[in-house]
């Protein structure tokens, strides 16, 4: 029976960095869901304003998020992957893909509708590929 370690202190890194983004870019929109309500009784240019503001810890968030998570698949070379991880990391990456071509349009929208349907869908991605690392985290 093997003991288990502490990481090593690059992993602890790589982990941290890929965590908090995550925290950022799927907590971050899980608020903005939140706020619209709220917004919309303000009126005026507040959601513009939200949305500016979402966008300037969102998208390098999104970014970090990219980075580590290649990094995080580096850290696998020679190891043996199952079909089935492979397949789940492949959904992963088009829901990630999704998820920041949904908040590009949300974030280029001119109604509340269209505000509304793409940070949802953005949103409801972002969920899914928090999901998705969960699995194949294993």
């Amino acid at each position: 029976m093997d003991t288990v370690q502490l990481a090593d202190s690059l992993t602890t890194i790589r982990l941290v960095l890929h965590v908090f983004a995550a925290a950022i870019w799927v907590g971050g929109q899980l608020v903005m869901m939140g706020l619209v309500p709220t917004e919309r009784k303000l009126g005026g240019n507040t959601e513009r304003i939200l949305l500016r503001a979402f966008s300037f810890w969102a998208w390098p968030a999104l970014a970090v998020l990219i980075l580590t998570g290649f990094w995080n698949l580096w850290t696998f070379q020679g190891d043996t992957i199952s079909t089935a991880w492979m397949a789940v990391l492949w959904v992963k990456l088009a829901i990630v893909v999704a998820a920041g071509v949904f908040q590009f349009l949300c974030d280029r929208a001119k109604t509340h509708r269209s505000v509304d349907l793409w940070g949802s869908l953005s949103c409801t991605c972002s969920v899914l590929a928090l999901f998705g690392g969960v699995l194949l985290a294993g």
